[in-house]
């Protein structure tokens, strides 16, 4: 690794990768009649996210990425968001569930264990 790689990684945050953290929300639109992320305000979810992690001064290389996602395959579950790279699955309810993601989780690195997706949720 040369100097200046190594200058590049500490602005960034992260030896490893660009971003500390990505939230990926399902945004799937299932047109056949099942039920999907999308029929539970999942856009709006998505949208408060980004404008929270921006207003907070979160966004950018060396913090985090708000992401969409196709399906996440645990539709039972929905809506659906997953915070990487900690692996970690939440179920949201409301635009507070996710002002608590961004303060808790994607600011201070805490999960956010009311909003956890039980683990055997699939589709």
């Amino acid at each position: 690794m040369t100097d200046s790689t190594k200058t590049t990684d500490a602005k960034m945050g992260s030896k490893a990768g660009y971003y500390q953290r990505h939230i990926f929300f399902c945004l799937n639109d299932r047109q056949n009649g099942e039920e999907s992320c999308a029929h539970h305000g999942a856009q709006g979810a998505f949208d408060r996210c980004k404008s929270a992690v921006k207003a907070a001064g979160l966004a950018g290389p060396g913090k985090v990425r708000v992401n969409k996602a196709g399906c996440l395959d645990r539709c039972a579950g929905g809506p659906i968001a997953v915070v990487y790279p900690e692996e970690t699955w939440y179920t949201y309810v409301d635009e507070s569930d996710i002002d608590e993601i961004v303060e808790s989780h994607l600011k201070n690195g805490k999960v956010v264990e009311r909003l956890l997706t039980p683990p055997d949720v699939g589709r």
